[in-house]
């Protein structure tokens, strides 16, 4: 008996030893750091290759110069605005340097502008002066300022436009001209990406188209009429979609 309760004694004893030490054996859980934000910061540096369209309206202002045999110094015809719709494309490249953003492009729309007014010059029966635009380029750098996928640009450069004039005897067409007309562009700009690579913009631009006599020659045939100094001026609002080459690049912070 004596020594049944001495081996429990020592199970007890053992036991109660054991225990502690496991306890104390056992190793504190390991701390990880949270991994750092990882956010998307876009690039706007690459080629890019869209489509545009929206409106303009060309202000047109008609001085007579010569008409068939006689000389006759700038009497005013009148002025109109030939108004229509537009569509298009254009490419480019920029390039980003911090928030600064430079670019060069080039964009070609067709064009559908026209309007006309009575000639103030041709007594009775009226003469009407039309004007039509079908075409314009644009050839601009660009200056802009990116706050991430948000970006703010100013534009400027050349335009050329093509024009059609005709002078209308009632409905019929009496005299025509034509030209591709060279001047200088200004615009600005809001662009969004909306997702890696594609972009949509809202444009105005104006157009200083200067001054320029044209020969007039009458239909049919070709005999000389007339000489009009055309004065031009063209404003135009566009909605804009690119695809650009690149991506947002991933950094830390």
């Amino acid at each position: 008996m004596k020594k049944i309760l001495l081996g429990a004694a020592a199970l007890v004893a053992a036991l109660s030893m054991t225990a502690p030490a496991s306890a104390a054996d056992l190793a504190a859980a390991p701390y990880t750091k949270a991994p750092s934000m990882i956010a998307a910061v876009y690039d706007w540096t690459g080629f890019y290759i869209g489509l545009n369209g929206g409106g303009g309206s060309a202000h047109k202002c008609w001085d007579i110069n010569n008409a068939g045999a006689g000389t006759i110094t700038a009497f005013r015809e009148g002025c109109h605005d030939a108004t229509g719709g537009l569509v298009g494309g254009q490419m480019g490249y920029r390039w980003q340097a911090g928030g600064w953003v430079f670019g060069l492009e080039a964009q070609g729309d067709w064009a559908n502008l026209k309007g006309s007014n009575v000639s103030a010059f041709f007594g009775p029966p009226a003469v009407t002066n039309q004007t039509k635009i079908d075409a314009i380029g644009l050839f601009t750098g660009q200056v802009g300022y990116a706050w991430n996928n948000v970006l703010w640009y100013v534009k400027g450069g050349a335009a050329v436009t093509h024009d059609n004039y005709n002078g209308l005897f009632g409905v019929v067409v009496a005299d025509k001209a034509s030209e591709s007309r060279w001047g200088g562009a200004v615009g600005t700009g809001i662009e969004v990406g909306f997702a890696p690579n594609w972009t949509v913009a809202v444009e105005y631009d104006h157009l200083f188209m200067g001054s320029r006599n044209n020969n007039f020659v009458g239909v049919p045939g070709s005999v000389f009429t007339r000489i009009d100094n055309v004065r031009e001026d063209v404003d135009m609002g566009t909605v804009r979609v690119n695809y650009r080459w690149g991506g947002p690049v991933i950094s830390k912070y």
